[in-house]
């Protein structure tokens, strides 16, 4: 079986959605000292590669812990779009000849390729995608959806004030679905069909949670 990991790594001071916690990572125990070792992580919900339960904008949704594992784990699509630029709006029509015969259940990968501009402030420039395609999604029986993006809403430049307009989320995740989000390395799937999974910790009424998010070929 082959494995690719999708998930970039968490680090202190790692990019993360502006006025989001900051990472910070340290060793609270060591061997030398006290004969084990033990980290202590200062991280938020959304930290790095994640998912958004529908709590996350839906109010009284739910959250990461009471979302059906089966619908985090089972057969991707990849769907690439092509040169994307900053700040554009990716439309149904920009992507819609890579949804024919789409199966319900199937989760659903945007590949834009801006991952390689984590940790640089052109990430916060990323693509987004119109509600209208998640309303598609939907109406095909997909319940999780990924990207390479910080967001599948245009970001809010840093020190924007008032509230956040985000219509796909709100489609998504007011249909119960879930969104991963900051997922990196989908060009290493070169095989077709994969295996998807991307399972948070089972955190308690809490609107998100890092994934260790991987494609596998069975």
């Amino acid at each position: 079986m082959l494995a690719v990991d999708l998930s970039h790594p968490v680090v202190t001071g790692m990019q993360v959605f502006p006025g989001d916690p900051g990472v910070f990572l340290r060793n609270a125990a060591s061997v030398e000292q006290d004969g084990f070792q033990v980290a202590e992580l200062h991280l938020g919900s959304h930290t790095g590669t994640h998912l958004d339960a529908p709590l996350h904008t839906v109010p009284g949704g739910a959250g990461v812990d009471r979302l059906p594992l089966e619908t985090l784990m089972g057969p991707a699509r990849i769907i690439p779009v092509a040169e994307p630029a900053e700040y554009g709006c990716i439309r149904w029509q920009d992507v819609a000849g890579s949804m024919h015969g789409l199966a319900p259940g199937t989760i659903v990968l945007f590949r834009t390729g801006w991952s390689s501009c984590f940790n640089t402030p052109r990430y916060l420039r990323h693509p987004f995608f119109e509600a209208e395609i998640a309303v598609r999604l939907l109406a095909a029986g997909v319940r999780t959806v990924g990207m390479d993006t910080l967001n599948p809403d245009p970001t809010p430049a840093p020190g924007s004030s008032g509230p956040v307009h985000l219509p796909f989320h709100d489609e998504f995740l007011g249909a119960g679905g879930a969104i991963i989000e900051n997922l990196t390395n989908l060009d290493a799937v070169t095989w077709t069909d994969p295996w998807f999974s991307a399972l948070p910790l089972r955190l308690s009424e809490v609107d998100g949670s890092p994934v260790r998010a991987a494609a596998f070929q069975l």
